[in-house]
Protein backbone atom coordinates (compact mmCIF):
# COMPACT_ATOMS: atom_id res chain seq x y z
CA UNK A 1 0.00 0.00 0.00
CA UNK A 2 1.32 3.23 -0.59
CA UNK A 3 1.99 5.73 1.70
CA UNK A 4 -0.66 7.97 0.17
CA UNK A 5 -3.42 5.31 0.63
CA UNK A 6 -2.15 4.67 3.72
CA UNK A 7 -2.69 8.58 4.74
CA UNK A 8 -6.27 8.45 3.64
CA UNK A 9 -7.02 5.28 5.40
CA UNK A 10 -5.69 7.05 8.97
CA UNK A 11 -7.37 10.00 8.10
CA UNK A 12 -10.53 7.76 7.98
CA UNK A 13 -9.86 6.09 10.88
CA UNK A 14 -9.34 9.82 13.10
CA UNK A 15 -12.10 10.95 11.84
CA UNK A 16 -14.71 7.91 12.45
CA UNK A 17 -13.28 8.12 16.36
CA UNK A 18 -13.82 11.69 16.33
CA UNK A 19 -17.47 11.33 15.34
CA UNK A 20 -17.89 8.28 17.56
CA UNK A 21 -16.61 10.44 20.55
CA UNK A 22 -18.69 13.21 19.48
CA UNK A 23 -21.66 11.32 19.55
CA UNK A 24 -20.52 9.59 22.91
CA UNK A 25 -20.40 13.18 24.48
CA UNK A 26 -23.47 14.22 23.35
CA UNK A 27 -25.17 11.05 24.80
CA UNK A 28 -23.45 11.08 28.01
CA UNK A 29 -25.12 14.81 28.11
CA UNK A 30 -28.59 14.81 27.11
CA UNK A 31 -28.98 12.24 30.07
CA UNK A 32 -27.72 15.03 32.46
CA UNK A 33 -30.22 17.94 30.94
CA UNK A 34 -32.57 19.07 33.63
CA UNK A 35 -36.36 19.23 33.11
CA UNK A 36 -36.96 21.78 30.61
CA UNK A 37 -40.84 21.11 30.26
CA UNK A 38 -41.92 23.28 33.04
CA UNK A 39 -41.09 26.16 31.04
CA UNK A 40 -44.76 25.58 28.82
CA UNK A 41 -46.30 26.64 32.42
CA UNK A 42 -43.52 29.29 33.96
CA UNK A 43 -45.14 31.83 35.54
CA UNK A 44 -42.55 34.03 37.37
CA UNK A 45 -42.59 35.39 41.07
CA UNK A 46 -43.64 39.20 40.27
CA UNK A 47 -43.72 42.60 42.59
CA UNK A 48 -46.82 42.70 45.47
CA UNK A 49 -48.60 46.05 44.83
CA UNK A 50 -50.10 48.02 47.34
CA UNK A 51 -52.14 50.88 46.87
CA UNK A 52 -54.53 53.64 47.84
CA UNK A 53 -58.08 53.57 47.95
CA UNK A 54 -57.17 56.57 45.57
CA UNK A 55 -55.30 54.13 43.46
CA UNK A 56 -51.90 55.44 43.89
CA UNK A 57 -49.39 52.86 44.67
CA UNK A 58 -48.04 52.94 48.04
CA UNK A 59 -45.74 50.16 48.58
CA UNK A 60 -43.83 47.36 45.99
CA UNK A 61 -42.54 43.87 47.90
CA UNK A 62 -40.53 41.46 46.16
CA UNK A 63 -37.28 39.89 46.23
CA UNK A 64 -36.85 40.52 42.61
CA UNK A 65 -37.91 43.63 40.99
CA UNK A 66 -40.08 41.95 38.17
CA UNK A 67 -43.48 43.09 36.40
CA UNK A 68 -44.59 40.04 33.85
CA UNK A 69 -45.99 40.99 30.57
CA UNK A 70 -47.58 38.65 27.80
CA UNK A 71 -45.86 38.24 24.42
CA UNK A 72 -48.64 40.08 22.89
CA UNK A 73 -48.43 43.04 25.24
CA UNK A 74 -44.83 43.59 23.85
CA UNK A 75 -44.79 46.82 21.58
CA UNK A 76 -43.57 45.35 18.23
CA UNK A 77 -40.33 48.06 18.31
CA UNK A 78 -39.03 46.74 21.46
CA UNK A 79 -39.10 42.83 20.14
CA UNK A 80 -37.17 44.08 17.65
CA UNK A 81 -34.28 45.83 19.37
CA UNK A 82 -33.95 43.05 21.53
CA UNK A 83 -33.76 40.83 18.67
CA UNK A 84 -31.71 43.27 16.54
CA UNK A 85 -29.11 43.49 19.61
CA UNK A 86 -28.71 39.86 20.75
CA UNK A 87 -29.64 37.39 18.18
CA UNK A 88 -30.84 39.01 14.53
CA UNK A 89 -31.70 35.47 13.01
CA UNK A 90 -33.68 34.27 16.18
CA UNK A 91 -37.03 33.23 13.99
CA UNK A 92 -34.73 31.21 11.32
CA UNK A 93 -32.02 28.99 13.71
CA UNK A 94 -33.14 26.25 15.50
CA UNK A 95 -31.64 26.83 19.17
CA UNK A 96 -28.04 27.39 18.08
CA UNK A 97 -26.68 29.92 15.53
CA UNK A 98 -23.84 28.58 13.85
CA UNK A 99 -22.99 31.57 11.53
CA UNK A 100 -23.48 34.00 14.71
CA UNK A 101 -20.65 31.51 15.94
CA UNK A 102 -18.43 31.66 13.11
CA UNK A 103 -18.78 35.67 13.07
CA UNK A 104 -18.37 36.11 16.98
CA UNK A 105 -15.31 33.59 16.40
CA UNK A 106 -13.32 35.61 13.96
CA UNK A 107 -14.26 38.74 16.11
CA UNK A 108 -12.80 37.04 19.25
CA UNK A 109 -9.54 36.51 17.46
CA UNK A 110 -9.18 39.99 16.60
CA UNK A 111 -10.29 41.06 19.72
CA UNK A 112 -7.75 38.35 21.80
CA UNK A 113 -4.69 40.70 19.58
CA UNK A 114 -6.08 43.70 20.76
CA UNK A 115 -6.92 42.68 24.24
CA UNK A 116 -10.40 43.80 23.95
CA UNK A 117 -13.65 41.80 25.88
CA UNK A 118 -14.68 38.66 23.60
CA UNK A 119 -17.91 38.41 21.96
CA UNK A 120 -20.49 36.60 23.07
CA UNK A 121 -22.37 33.96 20.39
CA UNK A 122 -25.01 32.72 22.58
CA UNK A 123 -28.80 33.01 20.87
CA UNK A 124 -31.85 34.38 22.90
CA UNK A 125 -32.79 30.56 23.19
CA UNK A 126 -29.38 29.45 24.81
CA UNK A 127 -29.49 32.73 27.05
CA UNK A 128 -33.30 30.72 28.55
CA UNK A 129 -31.51 27.73 29.02
CA UNK A 130 -28.68 29.26 31.09
CA UNK A 131 -31.43 31.81 32.87
CA UNK A 132 -33.81 29.07 33.67
CA UNK A 133 -32.08 25.89 33.80
CA UNK A 134 -28.62 25.85 34.47
CA UNK A 135 -25.95 28.66 36.18
CA UNK A 136 -23.47 31.35 35.11
CA UNK A 137 -20.61 28.33 35.36
CA UNK A 138 -18.33 29.25 32.39
CA UNK A 139 -17.15 25.32 31.54
CA UNK A 140 -17.65 23.91 28.04
CA UNK A 141 -19.59 21.39 30.04
CA UNK A 142 -22.29 24.13 30.43
CA UNK A 143 -21.84 25.35 26.99
CA UNK A 144 -22.72 22.02 25.39
CA UNK A 145 -26.07 21.45 27.84
CA UNK A 146 -27.23 25.33 26.81
CA UNK A 147 -26.97 24.20 23.35
CA UNK A 148 -28.45 20.88 23.86
CA UNK A 149 -31.28 22.58 25.53
CA UNK A 150 -31.55 24.91 23.07
CA UNK A 151 -32.85 22.21 20.61
CA UNK A 152 -35.03 21.17 23.27
CA UNK A 153 -36.66 23.93 23.79
CA UNK A 154 -36.93 24.82 19.91
CA UNK A 155 -38.81 21.57 19.40
CA UNK A 156 -40.82 22.12 22.60
CA UNK A 157 -42.01 25.75 22.72
CA UNK A 158 -42.74 28.66 19.82
CA UNK A 159 -40.59 31.33 19.27
CA UNK A 160 -43.29 34.00 20.48
CA UNK A 161 -42.86 31.88 23.78
CA UNK A 162 -39.27 31.69 23.74
CA UNK A 163 -39.16 35.43 23.38
CA UNK A 164 -41.59 36.15 26.06
CA UNK A 165 -39.45 34.13 28.74
CA UNK A 166 -36.40 35.53 27.50
CA UNK A 167 -38.10 39.13 27.47
CA UNK A 168 -39.65 38.56 31.38
CA UNK A 169 -36.54 37.07 33.04
CA UNK A 170 -33.74 39.08 31.57
CA UNK A 171 -31.47 41.08 34.10
CA UNK A 172 -31.11 44.16 33.24
CA UNK A 173 -29.49 46.14 36.20
CA UNK A 174 -30.18 47.21 39.51
CA UNK A 175 -32.06 44.19 40.35
CA UNK A 176 -34.27 44.19 37.80
CA UNK A 177 -35.52 41.61 35.90
CA UNK A 178 -37.79 41.54 32.59
CA UNK A 179 -38.36 45.03 30.32
CA UNK A 180 -41.56 45.82 31.78
CA UNK A 181 -39.50 46.30 35.32
CA UNK A 182 -37.20 48.01 33.89
CA UNK A 183 -39.26 50.66 32.00
CA UNK A 184 -41.01 51.48 35.13
CA UNK A 185 -37.42 51.83 37.15
CA UNK A 186 -35.59 53.79 35.16
CA UNK A 187 -38.25 55.70 33.05
CA UNK A 188 -41.27 55.66 34.86
CA UNK A 189 -43.06 54.45 32.19
CA UNK A 190 -45.22 51.50 30.71
CA UNK A 191 -43.87 49.66 27.74
CA UNK A 192 -46.15 51.74 25.24
CA UNK A 193 -45.00 55.10 26.72
CA UNK A 194 -41.24 54.45 25.73
CA UNK A 195 -39.22 56.56 22.98
CA UNK A 196 -37.28 54.54 20.37
CA UNK A 197 -33.87 56.11 22.31
CA UNK A 198 -35.24 54.28 25.52
CA UNK A 199 -35.86 51.27 23.95
CA UNK A 200 -32.82 51.30 22.47
CA UNK A 201 -31.02 52.13 25.33
CA UNK A 202 -32.77 48.97 27.17
CA UNK A 203 -31.98 46.76 24.65
CA UNK A 204 -28.56 47.55 25.26
CA UNK A 205 -28.36 46.84 28.64
CA UNK A 206 -28.45 43.02 28.48
CA UNK A 207 -24.53 43.56 27.43
CA UNK A 208 -23.44 44.61 30.78
CA UNK A 209 -26.17 45.49 33.07
CA UNK A 210 -24.23 46.46 35.64
CA UNK A 211 -21.97 48.61 33.94
CA UNK A 212 -25.30 50.84 32.14
CA UNK A 213 -27.63 50.84 34.26
CA UNK A 214 -28.33 54.50 35.86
Amino acid sequence: MSLKLKLIKYAIYLFLLFSLLILITIFYFLTTLPDYSSLKDYKPDVMTRVHASNGHLVKEYSKEYRIFIPIDDIPKDIKEAFISAEDKNFYSHYGIDPLGILRASLHNIKNLVVNKRPQGASTITQQVAKNFLLSDELSLSRKIKEALLAFKIEQALSKDRILELYLNQIYLGAGTYGIAAASNRYFEKELSNLTIPEVAYLAALPKAPSRYHP
